[in-house]
């Protein structure tokens, strides 16, 4: 494969994958916590499964963003038979519970290869790199805190989450705001055939970049890996 001037990933599903022990935990502490009618464990995690898919869908149609206090509000809803008494639950603190869960049960590197590729794109020194993710029920400023314990913060000049600035993948306007933040005193006169964005989503990651006129290179989610980038 080419050298690119500019390396943009996906989060999840490319990077990182999420730890089983934390859906796991976040669903009995909704069944503890907001289970009026008394729904059984494997029904709040199928309305957690539920939820996410809807709404990863929904933002990747209207390319705006469904924020994390919203889709726990959801789940808690729909626990309870579709319940609007949501007065007396305080988000900011169910967030806070959450992202504890989160740095408890840390997300996992996707694949023991995942570091090394990024060193090994950043060893000579004429490529950068930078992160272009759909967030859902965790959010950038607590992913911010997970890549800081990988270490992968180091490998990416910058990170870019759909509930920072209200936009998801494949919306071409959050391509371009990360087209707009590459460093160009690095990379004088860059073209958009030396950019490439790395992702398992065939729509939102693949076709989004492929729309933006730059090139998309699909992972993980077929008989591809991160390892190709460097063949």
């Amino acid at each position: 494969m080419p050298i690119y001037k500019h390396y943009s990933f996906d989060l999840w599903l490319t990077l990182i994958k999420s730890n089983p022990s934390f859906k796991s935990e976040r669903a009995r502490y909704f069944h503890d916590h907001y289970n009026v009618t008394g729904k059984s464990l494997d029904e709040v995690n199928a309305i957690f499964r539920q939820v996410d898919l809807m709404v990863n869908s929904i933002n990747e149609k209207t390319g705006k963003n469904i924020d994390a206090d919203e889709m726990y509000l959801m789940v808690i809803s729909i626990i309870n038979d579709f319940s609007t008494a949501f007065q007396d639950i305080d988000v900011d603190a169910l967030y806070g519970q959450m992202e504890a869960l989160v740095l408890e049960h840390m997300p996992l590197i996707y694949c023991d290869r995942s570091i090394g590729v990024l060193e090994q794109l950043k060893a000579n020194g004429n490529s950068t790199t930078s992160l272009l993710s759909n967030t859902g029920f965790i959010k950038g400023i607590t992913l911010r805190k997970v890549l800081k314990h990988h270490g992968l913060d180091q490998l990416l000049d910058f990170q870019l989450y759909s509930d920072e600035v209200r936009l998801s993948k494949p919306n071409q306007q959050f391509f371009q705001l990360m087209l707009d933040t590459i460093d160009r005193k690095k990379h004088l006169g860059l073209g958009l055939h030396e950019v490439i964005h790395i992702g398992d989503n065939p729509h939102a990651d693949l076709r989004g970049a492929e729309a933006m006129g730059i090139k998309g290179f699909l992972i993980n989610s077929n008989h591809l890996t991160i390892s190709h980038l460097l063949l």
